[in-house]
């Protein structure tokens, strides 16, 4: 058993940590920052779109509702 004892522990102790140090370095080299906030501007303004059509259709469903029952927000 002790033949297998010392390459794990240098396997653990050296190979490992670099392993891990060349990781995740090359993990944060292939997310950049601008693509991240781009990615959330881009949700942002899809959003906003969205929140304004929603508004106008509000608005044409009030018209409606205004001439075809006049007192509808009394009843409310």
């Amino acid at each position: 058993m002790a033949w297998i004892e010392a390459p794990l522990i240098v396997f653990l102790v050296v190979v490992v940590p670099i392993w891990l140090i060349l990781h995740y370095r090359s993990r944060r080299a292939s997310t950049s920052p601008t693509e991240m906030v781009g990615g959330a501007d881009g949700e942002v303004t899809e959003l906003w779109q969205t929140a304004r059509r929603m508004e106008e259709r509000i608005r044409t469903l009030e018209r409606i509702l205004d001439a075809d029952t006049p007192n509808w927000r009394g009843r409310i």
